[in-house]
C-alpha cells in the first residue's frame, strides 16, 4: 500500500521518499507495515531536464573504487563522473550522500518474483494451490522489495507455474504503474517431458506443471518460438533435473534438443541459460552454446575451465542452498556444515580456481525477495574477493546478460540506476544490506 503526498522541499529538490511507518491494526492484531511514498516537486516521474549532482564519499564504477568523485545526473542518463572539474548546469539540484559508496544499480543474476520463500508455502503448493491472481500480487510486491534493496534490474528466469505473467508485471513497471527493477524476463521455463513436477509419485495425475514440457528437437523448436513471440527475453532450460533412478540429478535434454534452442534463440539476439548441476548435464548445456549455467552444484575445475574455454559464465545461487538446507532443520553457526552445504563450498571454490566468470544470482524467492544482498555476502564466505563481488553484481552481469551498454557501470552516457550504502562494501560486504539511496532511469526512489 502506498500513500500519495505532495509537499515542498527546503532545496527545491525533486526527491522521492519512501518511509516504514506502523500503524496499530484493531483489537491488537499485530502491526501493518505501510510503506509511505511521498513525492516532492513535481513527482515520480523524472522530468527530461532534471539536473541532479550525487555527492558520496566514494565511488564505485563497477569496476574501481574512486574518492573525491561526484556523479552528474540528467535525466535518465549518467552526464558526468570523476572529480568536481566541470561546470554545473543551471538548476542542479545537490545531493548530499555523506559516509556513502555510490555503485552502480546492483543486478540480480537469477531471481523468481513469482515465488516466495519455501519455508512459507512449498515450491508444489505454491504452483498447484494458489491462483494466478495471487502469485502476481506477491509478484508486485516482491518487485518493489527488490528495487527498495538496491536491485535495479532483475534477470527473472521462469514463472514457476504462472505462465507469462511476468510480460504483464514487466509491462506494468516499464509505464510506471508499479516500482520495479529492470526485467529480463523468461516467461515459462522449458523442460524435458516427465522431468519436473509437480510430481506426486501417481501415475493417475495428470497435474499442471511448472515449466513448459518437450519431448524432441521439434517440440523444443516450437516452444522457444512460442516463448519468443509471448515476449521473453532469455530461454531458460532445465539440462538436468531429480529425475535420474531413485530421483538422483540427471542429464535430461539431449545435445541436439539444447542446440536447437539456442540457436532459435540466437537468430532472435536471445541468450540461453540453463539450469544444471551435474557435470554432465553442464557439458551438453555447454557444448550446445548456453550463456549462462545456473547453480553448477556438483561442478568441478575440469568443467569450469571448459566453461571458461567456451566463455559461458556460472551463476552460483549458493543464498538458495543456504536458505534450503535451514529449512530443512540445519541450525547454521552451531551445527556443522550438511553434505549440501559442503558441496556448494567445494564447487564454488573450484570456480574461483579455474578462472571461469561468475554471476551474483542467488535464486530470489527460494528465499525472500530484497535480502538479494544474502548472495553477496555468501560469495564471500566462501573465498570470493568483495570487491570481486560487487563487480559480479554489477559490470560483470551486465556484460554477461548483454545489457553493458546501458547498465552496471557509473560512467558518461549510462543509464542512470544508481544506488548508495552506508560505509565501504569493498570492506565489508554487508555493506551491501544499509541500501539509503536508490536511482532507477533517473527517478530517486529511496532516500533515507
Amino acid at each position: 500500500m502506498f500513500i500519495f503526498a505532495q509537499g515542498a522541499h527546503g532545496f527545491g529538490q525533486e526527491i522521492t521518499y519512501i518511509t516504514p511507518i506502523k500503524l496499530l491494526a484493531p483489537q491488537g492484531m499485530k502491526y501493518l507495515h505501510i510503506f509511505v511514498l511521498l513525492l516532492f516537486g513535481c513527482g515520480v516521474c523524472a522530468q527530461t531536464d532534471s539536473v541532479y549532482l550525487l555527492k558520496p564519499t566514494r565511488v564505485f564504477d563497477g569496476e574501481t573504487m574512486h574518492t573525491g568523485w561526484v556523479v552528474l545526473v540528467k535525466g535518465n542518463t549518467i552526464q558526468a563522473a570523476g572529480a568536481m572539474q566541470f561546470k554545473l548546469p543551471a538548476g542542479t539540484r545537490v545531493i548530499e550522500l555523506p559516509g556513502t559508496t555510490l555503485l552502480p544499480g546492483f543486478i540480480e543474476g537469477h531471481s523468481h518474483l513469482f515465488l516466495h520463500p519455501y519455508n512459507e508455502a512449498s515450491w508444489n503448493d505454491q504452483v498447484l494451490k494458489e491462483s494466478r491472481s495471487e502469485r502476481t500480487v506477491r509478484a508486485v510486491t516482491h518487485a518493489r522489495a527488490t528495487l527498495m534493496a538496491g536491485f535495479t534490474t532483475v534477470r527473472d528466469l521462469g514463472t514457476e507455474g504462472a505462465a507469462y505473467d511476468d510480460v504483464g508485471l514487466k509491462q506494468s513497471i516499464g509505464k510506471e504503474i508499479t516500482p520495479g527493477p529492470r526485467m529480463i524476463i523468461a516467461t515459462k521455463g522449458i523442460v524435458a517431458k516427465g522431468s519436473y513436477g509437480p510430481n506426486y509419485g501417481n501415475p493417475d495425475l495428470d497435474l499442471p506443471q511448472g515449466a513448459a514440457e518437450v519431448g524432441n528437437v521439434q517440440e523444443m523448436a516450437a516452444e522457444v518460438r512460442n516463448q519468443v513471440s509471448r515476449g521473453a527475453d532469455v530461454v531458460k532450460l532445465y539440462a538436468d533435473y531429480r529425475w535420474g533412478a531413485g530421483g538422483a540429478p540427471a542429464a535430461t535434454f539431449t545435445l541436439e534438443e539444447i542446440a536447437m534452442a539456442v540457436s532459435i534463440a540466437k537468430s532472435g539476439g536471445r541468450q540461453t541459460a540453463a539450469h544444471a548441476s551435474t557435470k554432465e548435464g553442464i557439458r551438453r548445456a555447454v557444448s550446445g552454446g548456453v550463456s549462462t549455467i545456473e547453480h553448477g552444484d556438483f561442478g568441478d575445475e575440469e568443467i569450469f575451465r571448459l566453461m571458461k574455454e567456451k566463455g559461458v559464465a556460472l551463476c552460483p545461487t549458493l543464498a538458495a542452498s543456504d536458505a534450503t538446507q535451514q529449512y530443512n532443520g540445519w541450525k547454521k553457526g552451531t551445527e556443522p556444515d550438511p553434505e549440501r552445504i559442503v558441496e556448494k563450498k567445494k564447487s564454488f571454490q573450484a570456480a574461483l580456481r579455474s578462472g571461469v566468470t561468475i554471476c551474483m544470482g542467488g535464486d530470489a524467492g527460494v528465499f525472500s525477495h530484497g535480502t538479494n544482498a544474502r548472495e553477496m555476502e555468501l560469495m564471500v564466505q566462501y573465498g570470493m574477493k568483495p570487491l570481486d563481488v560487487l563487480k559480479s553484481a554489477t559490470s560483470v552481469n551486465a556484460s554477461v546478460f548483454g545489457i553493458g551498454d546501458q547498465v552496471g557501470r557509473v560512467q558518461n552516457g549510462m543509464l542512470a540506476d544508481l544506488v548508495a550504502v552506508q560505509g565501504d562494501p569493498s570492506l565489508d560486504i554487508t555493506r551491501t544490506r544499509n541500501v539509503i539511496f536508490v536511482m532507477k532511469d533517473g527517478v530517486i526512489y529511496l532516500k533515507k
